[in-house]
């Protein structure tokens, strides 16, 4: 498929998702600090609030008139399989809601175009940042802050790991899957270590001011949008065994440069 024909092919999907990125930020940002926020825990313990109900509520409403023929798989309220057949819009109502609740700014929508298994679209939208980030197949990686114009994004173009950052999530899910000394290993091989976490690693990465961002313990919804905008920047990203599905509970973003490296530096020996 040519670039422009993949280009007809989404911008139509990605005006739909930038749409709704836009009211969705509208609900969660009502909610951010709200005295009356209700908090609940889910059966795996992790937290859901009224505006992660709120936020895919709406979007599920409006896909139902904007794509009734599309399959939906959300966080919060179910759907299929992420590889099934098809087109299927993927999406996180707010990643990050335990910085959510916390009044910690790093959170935001994450919502992706997947046809036949592959994501095709991606939104993340972060409006406690005032930023917010897309890519599609054909049409690039963008991001625009605090209603200035788009600018398109590129990953960088570090390729002595010595130059470069990493950014990593909890040490704890590391330590669980058995992958705590290579992500040691792979610390002593760059210059810098973070961990700047969920949403926003894979962001700056695709922004270029990073070059390495990595996790475990991830779902679908977690990673599906991330995909199309790292890889239009021109980054990789893809499971810790180099593979591309989406529900392997793991991620390695790269600028590409770095990928090999930092895949054979976190696999199991």
């Amino acid at each position: 498929m040519t670039s422009a024909a993949s280009a007809l092919d989404y911008s139509d999907d990605l005006a739909v998702a930038l749409a709704l990125a836009h009211e969705a930020d509208l609900i969660a940002i009502d909610r951010y600090r709200a005295q009356d926020l209700d908090v609940q825990l889910k059966p795996d313990r992790s937290q859901v609030t009224d505006g992660d109900i709120r936020v895919e509520r709406m979007i599920r409403d409006h896909l139902a008139q904007a794509r009734p023929a599309d399959a939906i798989l959300g966080e919060e309220f179910g759907g299929g399989d992420p590889h099934a057949p098809g087109r299927q819009w993927i999406l996180d109502p707010i990643d990050g809601t335990s910085n959510f609740v916390r009044g910690v700014p790093i959170w935001g929508l994450l919502l992706a175009l997947v046809v036949d298994g592959v994501p095709q679209v991606g939104v993340v939208s972060a409006p406690a940042l005032g930023r917010r980030w897309w890519g599609a197949t054909g049409l690039g990686a963008w991001a625009e802050a605090d209603g200035q114009p788009a600018r398109r994004i590129r990953v960088s173009g570090v390729t002595d790991p010595a130059d470069a950052t990493l950014s990593y999530n909890s040490l704890k899910h590391w330590d669980e899957v058995g992958r705590l000394d290579q992500l040691v290993e792979l610390s002593r091989r760059v210059g810098r270590t973070r961990a700047f976490g969920d949403l926003w690693s894979y962001m700056l990465l695709a922004e270029g001011a990073i070059d390495i961002a990595a996790e475990f313990d991830v779902k679908p919804w977690d990673i599906a949008a991330l995909y199309p905008i790292v890889r239009q920047a021109g980054g990789t990203v893809t499971d810790v065994t180099g593979g591309d599905r989406l529900d392997t509970l793991s991620v390695v973003a790269t600028n590409g440069a770095l990928h090999p490296l930092v895949l054979e530096t976190l696999s199991v020996r």
